[in-house]
């Protein structure tokens, strides 16, 4: 399998942080964020990995990470001309897909699971799709998935009435069959292919299969309110791991256990 990681749009939302430079560059707390979805892919076993990012940009993706190799990836790049949404520029990646299933992550989400056993899942899926969901407080800000009988049954975005409280997380596995599907799509009203017209192709299919995140998820690229979020987020979790290693240490020297580095 491959990875994809969308990091297009202009970054609106985020002005002026991105007036000079792409949102999925900004810091959240000690890297990149496009290293943080970069990282989940490469944990799970995903070597390679393309980056699809918006005109302008794509020297500036390079610069910071080159072929990929000092981050344990291979990197090829694709540009989004102009943009027409997450589907759309899902669609840039057919050649690189390679007529295989792939993982697609949006640039700016950051999660704390490790997603590596939904892929392995996936690799045995027969067909069809798999996407994340996670608990949050304030549904109507997303897209939310509506489960009955253990399945999920559509996929509203941002909901007036209450359908359930499991936003769908930037994180989808697609069959190779996902490029047709997305030839088929209809813009929306915003002229864009949207990545909820196209799960919910596949929940229409009854190929649609979940899983739900435990841990934190951030996308930092909502608002400036989310992009502090997920940067206390990713400082929390970062500081808590350094943390619990330097208590090993101390449980390992008081029972005089020799250290090896």
């Amino acid at each position: 399998m491959k990875g994809i990681l969308l990091a297009g749009g202009t970054g609106s939302r985020l002005y002026p942080l991105t007036r000079v430079t792409n949102k999925h560059l900004l810091p959240v707390y000690n890297k990149p964020m496009i290293y943080y979805p970069l990282e989940t892919l490469r944990n799970a076993g995903l070597k390679d990995i393309l980056i699809v990012s918006g005109k302008g940009h794509a020297g500036d993706f390079l610069e910071l990470l080159g072929n990929g190799h000092e981050l344990g990836v291979n990197l090829s790049y694709a540009v989004q001309e102009q943009p027409g949404g997450i589907a759309q520029a899902l669609g840039l990646a057919e050649d690189f897909a390679d007529n295989g299933k792939i993982v697609v992550m949006l640039g700016d989400n950051i999660v704390q699971d490790d997603i590596s056993k939904a892929v392995k899942d996936f690799v045995k899926q027969k067909k069809g799709a798999k996407i994340f969901l996670k608990e949050v407080d304030n549904p109507q800000s997303f897209g939310v998935a509506e489960i009955k009988d253990d399945k999920i049954v559509k996929i509203v975005e941002k909901p007036k009435e209450f359908v359930s409280n499991l936003a769908v997380v930037g994180i989808y596995m697609y069959g190779a069959e996902v490029f047709n599907a997305i030839k088929n799509l209809k813009p929306s009203s915003r002229g864009e292919l949207e990545v909820t017209d196209l799960n919910n192709y596949y929940i229409k299919q009854g190929t649609m299969t979940f899983k739900i995140l435990k841990g934190w998820w951030g996308d930092g690229g909502e608002s400036f309110n989310s992009l502090l979020k997920a940067s206390n987020l990713a400082a929390g979790w970062t500081n808590n791991k350094i943390k619990g290693f330097r208590h090993r240490r101390i449980r390992l020297g008081r029972k005089k256990t020799k250290i090896i580095n």
